[in-house]
């Protein structure tokens, strides 16, 4: 599932069940976290972020969010957004995985001192607990953030 930019704190993506297969409206910001409407199991909670909705998507989340700091200019981030996606779906319930264009939202960039990208954190409540730059292989990338979440 790919986020697809949303924008304020209505704002939603499309995604697909990967129990059923139904698609589903996951918000960018709800109160619990996303399941499958039709067989209620957790749904990946993948979406982005600007500086504008950055509180409400990613300090009042009721999980801890993984949080990608990326351009699309950089190569080194375009290889570690499959990894942030696969996280998000293997994860379901139990994370939320938020990007952030830094070259659109240069606050968010500046409050995380993101000097190189990806810049990768595990937030809980708004707080760094884990930080990576640069790319990480998907798997090392999963290992990384359920540690982070343990």
């Amino acid at each position: 599932m790919a986020a697809s930019a949303p924008r304020g704190p209505a704002a939603s993506v499309i995604a697909a069940c990967s129990s059923c297969g139904t698609r589903n409206r996951v918000p960018s910001v709800a109160r619990g976290t996303p399941r499958c409407g039709s067989c209620k199991k957790p749904l990946p909670w993948l979406v982005a972020a600007t500086d504008a909705d950055f509180a409400d998507v990613v300090e009042r989340s009721p999980t801890p969010v993984l949080l990608d700091l990326w351009a699309p200019w950089c190569a080194p981030c375009r290889m570690v957004a499959p990894g942030v996606e696969r996280v998000a779906a293997e994860l379901a319930g139990r994370i939320k995985a938020v990007q952030v264009n830094v070259d659109e939202s240069p606050a968010v960039a500046a409050r995380f001192d993101a000097r190189s990208i990806p810049t990768l954190l595990v937030l809980r409540g708004g707080e760094v607990v884990a930080r990576q730059v640069g790319a990480l292989p998907a798997d090392a990338l999963l290992r990384w953030v359920r540690t982070a979440v343990a």
